[in-house]
């Protein structure tokens, strides 16, 4: 990694992969220009306080073991505390003149700047983008998480983090192994206090919005914001809260947003599952993608990128049909379709929904497909129709997905009636036509019978 200014406490971002041959079997090094070297690195590296060249016979040996078992954890190294050819081969490595465990105080160099942005000058060929991607984003959130510090990926120009794939040659930077820092390497204590030294702890989370409660799973006057499926699952998404439905668990689980998704705000209002493994979350103007746990770098962005016009404010729901590979983009009583192949918006949209899905005139609030199935939300209700034959088959509770409430019949309890001055289509409960309609069933039972 190269860097723009000074370097700070940051070992973990300064990422410099080397690719080289393997190391020669272990080997006691004793000799004393080897202890010279190792006495010097240390010093400078892990803070002074060894002096004297005889360590062995002296009773620096200890401080001496304590520095090297220290320097072998920091690089993943088999913690021994000896003086070994791995250990030496690390140390022959160039290096920017940063601590790798420092002595806290406010001497030390730092960004003057809390909002800080790094650029990936290029990629090795051992690993995909994607989870280079990932690992470097997953690496930066372990610092954001105790400190001010806000990183922002950027594809070109001077980053204030320049992070390159070298495979040998003077680049300042210290070894990093790619993978799942969160999980794998937490911060210690000593990590903390040493950055917090540097820029302080992080702000406070910002009050929880009033008006916005915990959602009650089965309210019979619930609504959705969102809803997508994601591999086996399906996700609600309401306020600040989802729950996620897996296909072959009855029970469903109601949790925060920002457990999975710190970075996403609460009220979203479109979803979707994307062929290519993504899920795209809408509010406003703006989206974001998700894969797995990590909203991926560049985002959010905007929707007048996937070719919405400059009066599209805001997208009501989204699906894609696994079928077609078309995505439906729902805004008022209009849809549109994109073409997830082409990455692009297809001719001769928008069309009225009712137009596109006979029976669907009203503003969809969340749709999402499932066994062929479209299920479309307005209100406490959803729809379940038939993509093939075009039609309305279900009316049902927006909870029933949550084991809340049988369906409501939709022959007794509802018709569909046409607006005809909007074009849309109005669902109303007509107590008289319930009546007959039952009475006609009855009739039909008798002469069965």
């Amino acid at each position: 990694v190269q860097c723009k200014q000074k370097q700070s406490l940051l070992p973990a971002l300064f990422l410099f992969i080397t690719f080289s041959s393997a190391f020669p079997a272990d080997r006691k090094v004793e000799n004393e220009e080897d202890m010279q070297q190792a006495q010097a690195y240390l010093n400078q590296f892990y803070s002074p306080g060894i002096e004297g060249s005889h360590l062995v016979q002296s009773e620096n040996r200890s401080l001496f073991e304590g520095k090297i078992q220290a320097m072998q954890a920091f690089f993943g190294l088999t913690v021994s505390g000896k003086l070994d050819s791995s250990t030496l081969e690390i140390m022959k490595m160039p290096r920017c003149g940063v601590p790798d465990v420092g002595q806290y105080g406010y001497t030390l160099p730092g960004w003057k700047e809390h909002r800080l942005t790094y650029r990936i000058v290029n990629y090795t060929p051992d690993m995909p983008r994607a989870d280079v991607d990932e690992a470097i984003q997953n690496a930066l959130e372990v610092w954001s998480k105790v400190t001010p510090l806000v990183f922002t990926k950027i594809s070109k120009g001077i980053a204030d983090i320049m992070i390159a794939f070298r495979t040998g040659g003077n680049v300042c930077g210290t070894t990093f192994f790619l993978g799942d820092s969160r999980s794998k390497y937490p911060l210690s204590q000593d990590d903390i206090n040493g950055i917090q030294s540097i820029y302080g702890s992080p702000p406070k989370p910002p009050a929880k919005p009033k008006g916005t409660p915990k959602p009650h799973t089965c309210d019979p006057d619930l609504t959705m914001d969102a809803i997508t499926t994601f591999r086996r699952e399906i996700m609600f998404f309401k306020g600040r809260h989802l729950w996620r439905l897996y296909h072959d668990i009855a029970s469903v689980e109601l949790e925060l947003i920002a457990s999975f998704w710190p970075s996403l705000p609460a009220g979203l209002q479109a979803a979707y599952e994307s062929p290519k493994d993504k899920i795209l979350v809408f509010k406003g103007k703006h989206f974001w993608a998700i894969r797995g746990y990590a909203v991926l770098p560049d985002y959010p962005k905007s929707i007048h990128t996937l070719g919405f016009p400059r009066r599209v404010k805001k997208i009501d729901a989204a699906v894609c049909d696994r079928s077609t590979r078309k995505t439906y983009f729902f805004v008022g009583i209009w849809c549109w379709r994109y073409d997830e192949m082409a990455q692009a918006m297809d001719r001769g949209y928008p069309q009225r929904t009712v137009k596109h899905f006979p029976g669907i005139g009203l503003r969809v609030d969340a749709v999402f497909q499932h066994k062929g199935f479209f299920y479309f939300f307005h209100g406490s209700k959803q729809f379940e129709y038939d993509v093939q034959a075009k039609n309305i088959t279900r009316v049902m509770r927006a909870n029933t997905w949550f084991q809340c409430e049988e369906p409501l019949n939709s022959s007794f309890n509802f018709a569909i009636k046409e607006n005809a001055h909007s074009g849309g289509v109005g669902i109303f409960h007509h107590q008289n036509l319930n009546m007959f309609t039952f009475s006609i069933v009855h009739i039909l039972k008798t002469m069965c019978n």
